[in-house]
């Protein structure tokens, strides 16, 4: 019974995952990061540059990818979806 409770637990934070075709085709250049985070939740990773942020939803198979610049979308690209 446990495991059954456990199966359906990690089966619905699949089911719910921001990473979907539908939460990256509502991403566009400009967007503010406040409404980047609004649509897919705080980033799994981000990686500060001199004059960007690169962040990252997902794992390594399934993800989106985010360019920030001055906290607006610059680029955004999906893999796995």
């Amino acid at each position: 019974m446990k495991k059954l409770l456990v199966i359906a637990a990690l089966l619905s934070l699949t089911a719910c995952s921001k990473v979907s075709i539908e939460n990256y085709e509502k991403i566009s250049v400009g967007m503010e990061k406040a409404e980047l985070e609004q649509v897919l939740g705080s980033a799994d990773s981000c990686e500060e540059k001199t004059l960007h942020t690169n962040c990252v939803w997902g794992n390594e198979s399934k993800n989106i990818t985010v360019t920030l610049v001055s906290d607006r979308v610059t680029l955004f690209s999906k893999k796995g979806l």
